[in-house]
């Protein structure tokens, strides 16, 4: 007898990749740009995980429209320039992440996903640049959904696999993340490398210190 699917949602920033030092670069470069204090590297790394709009919002609630959305666009600007210069070394992987997606893409019954506040072309270029085009089967990015922590990446994900809450579960290293999974219905994964702090994940149900406890994580969790 077959087992259940299972859906296993990635976030990206913070989670897989460790991307703070591309992050705090392009939004250096683009408040400098404008002639703007820059953020505190701790106030940039507070909002990774919400999409840029959003993001700028937070950090400049002050600054004009006008303004903001030229942050946006310097940030992006800085952003990809760093990326086609760098590679893979932009948002290296973190320990593990790699191997945990080969051990999870090798149970028939799991399927994998992201659910992530970069852009399709922010995504795409990192999938390309880590080789990761074979492992996910929903991506889901900052163009086609309302900031998280809106449920409408995470129901657009189940929506594309044909699963309900129930078979899911969301990763990641941010409360954004993890309250997008408790709007959605989802078990929250947190997880502890990221860019916020534990204290900050109130709505996980659990929380990890590596990919390795994931596997028992999962496990416990659809008993």
């Amino acid at each position: 007898m077959s087992k259940p699917l299972r859906l296993i949602i990635f976030d990206v920033d913070g989670t897989l990749v460790d991307s703070q030092a591309s992050i705090v670069g392009s939004m250096t470069a683009a408040f400098e740009a404008l002639s703007l204090p820059v953020p505190s590297r701790g106030a940039i790394l507070s909002i990774v995980g919400l999409s840029l709009p959003q993001a700028m919002a937070r950090l400049v609630p002050d600054q004009s429209d006008q303004t903001q959305t030229q942050l946006v666009q310097g940030y992006k600007d800085s952003y990809r320039d760093q990326r086609l210069a760098l590679g893979a070394a932009h948002s290296p992987l973190y320990p593990g992440a790699r191997e945990i997606l080969d051990r999870l893409q090798g149970v028939p019954e799991f399927l994998l996903g992201i659910a992530t506040g970069k852009s399709l072309r922010g995504l795409d270029g990192l999938i390309e640049a880590h080789g990761l085009e074979r492992y996910f089967v929903t991506k889901q990015v900052a163009d086609f959904h309302p900031s998280k922590p809106h449920p409408s990446m995470i129901e657009t994900a189940l929506r594309e696999t044909g699963l309900t809450a129930s078979d899911a579960v969301m990763i990641g290293d941010t409360s954004f993340d993890m309250e997008m999974a408790a709007n959605a219905g989802v078990t929250g994964i947190g997880v502890s490398w990221g860019y916020h702090d534990t204290s900050a994940l109130q709505h996980a149900a659990q929380i990890i210190d590596t990919f390795d406890a994931l596997p028992e994580m999962l496990a416990q969790i659809w008993k």
